[in-house]
């Protein structure tokens, strides 16, 4: 090998560029399941699930299945009551159990106006993840109070741009156009917000029923507006972050029951409302631990109460990212079969040339074991080398392509995702394969060095 520095710097090359494509197409998709993975994580959903007053396939809901969602509808649903909700509190390993609220509003500050979901929750969530660490401020400490969480994201709808002091950002030109603006979070802190509402006219509609299905429904609805404090800033979200799986706004849970607002708030509020006041469409509960969460769940459901967790859809997750990694590796993987191929011409050469050396190894007593092993030890170290730069070669290429994508896919100021990760098992992993493949592209040429006739050999010019 040193004799035949660039036959073998170039075959090392080969296996340089095999796991370099392979590595950094594994660590892809690696990289967006931990991010999944630890979104899910951030925002407890993996000790977190639903009550719902019917059943409904959620498949149906995010794919529009009309029919599937009329079928539900027909179906009888169970009332959700105070009664059930304190029962729910009541069993062991749960942590906190409330209504789920959740309605569309149009939130006003000053002259900047948008539209966005609001959220209630209790006040003792703000000791919960992901709650307790807002960006600025702090979380509401009543359920009546007039306070509201507002999410970074929400404020840079209305043009307001939120200094982060851990990653600090400039205005792109395009953003300084459309009249976005810095400013210091004190200066949103305690400042008043407007939250408007849609209601329905029930009275009118019930007068002339007809005024909906003739196309005059604008007048049934009306606007209702409800002022309210910003008391804390939500940290700015990303593509994978806890903060998709939130309202733009959070507001306490009782002030916000006296939000006027359209009589349903989600699809199950659609599915299950029964109009009633102390009667929930869906129910929130998080347990204690992860291992709480099937006990809980199975108490749950013998009580008999439809059980929805997000958390659920974790092993469907799961599945695509195996099949997304297969492809990726299997791409990588003939690249490194290219490069055994490599590996083989290297050592078939290495044997023509040195076979007077091998006859002359033989006749002083080498056995075939020997050789054979002299030509698996280059090969395994052409391998291990090779696994070394390419684990380097994947990551520079990883960063360089992680930067890019930051740079021309993330609006300003939102928090850089990390697209590639490099598990331990995967460096492992990586530097075996590529030994395990050069051995086996050391084979045939370590068999056919052990067969050379040392006579032959000796006499071999």
């Amino acid at each position: 090998m040193r004799r035949t520095k660039l036959r073998t710097a170039l075959t090392t090359l080969g296996v340089v560029i095999g796991i370099g494509a392979l590595t950094s197409m594994v660590s892809f998709g690696t990289g967006m399941q931990k991010n999944v993975t630890d979104a899910f994580k951030a925002n407890d959903l993996f000790t977190s699930m639903f009550i719902t007053s019917k059943e409904v396939n959620i498949e149906q809901v995010t794919e529009g299945n009309l029919e599937g969602l009329v079928e539900a509808m027909k179906k009888p649903a169970m009332p959700l009551t105070d009664s059930t909700l304190m029962a729910i509190q009541q069993i062991p390993g749960v942590d906190i159990a409330f209504p789920e609220i959740r309605f569309p509003v149009k939130v006003q500050i000053d002259s900047h106006d948008t539209r966005t979901t609001l959220q209630a929750l209790p006040a003792m969530m703000g000791n919960k993840k992901p709650f307790n660490k807002l960006m600025f401020g702090n979380f509401f400490g009543d359920d009546t109070s007039k306070s509201i969480v507002i999410d970074w994201n929400t404020l840079r709808k209305m043009n307001i741009f939120i200094q982060d002091p851990e990653h600090p950002t400039k205005l792109s030109l395009e953003d300084s156009l459309r009249g976005m603006r810095t400013v210091h979070p004190d200066s949103i802190i305690g400042k008043s917000i407007k939250i408007i509402s849609a209601t329905l006219d029930g009275s009118q509609l019930a007068f002339n029923p007809m005024q909906f299905l003739m196309g005059s429904s604008r007048s049934l609805f009306s606007e209702s507006v409800s002022q309210f404090k910003i008391c804390g800033i939500h940290k700015k979200t990303s593509a994978f972050s806890d903060n998709q799986f939130r309202g733009g706004i959070i507001a306490p849970i009782k002030a916000a029951q006296n939000i006027p607002r359209l009589g349903f708030s989600s699809v199950w509020e659609l599915l299950g409302s029964t109009g009633k006041k102390d009667t929930y469409s869906s129910l929130y509960v998080r347990v204690k631990r992860i291992q709480d969460m099937k006990p809980a769940r199975q108490t749950i459901e013998k009580m008999g109460l439809p059980v929805f967790s997000i958390s659920d859809q974790l092993e469907e997750f799961k599945r695509g990212f195996l099949i997304m990694d297969s492809l990726l590796g299997a791409v990588g993987t003939v690249a490194l079969f290219v490069a055994a191929l490599g590996i083989i011409n290297t050592m078939v050469m290495s044997i023509l040339e040195r076979t007077r050396e091998i006859g002359i190894m033989k006749a002083i007593g080498g056995s075939e074991n020997e050789i054979r092993m002299i030509f698996f030890v280059e090969a395994a170290t052409i391998g291990l080398i090779g696994a070394f730069f390419g684990l380097v070669l994947g990551w520079i290429v990883t960063r360089i392509a992680n930067v890019i994508a930051n740079s021309q896919f993330l609006p300003p100021g939102e928090p850089p995702i990390d697209f590639f990760y490099f598990p331990l098992w995967l460096i492992l992993g990586a530097v075996m394969f590529s030994i395990v493949v050069s051995l086996a592209a050391g084979l045939y040429p370590a068999n056919r060095a052990a067969r050379v006739d040392p006579v032959k050999a000796l006499r071999h010019d």
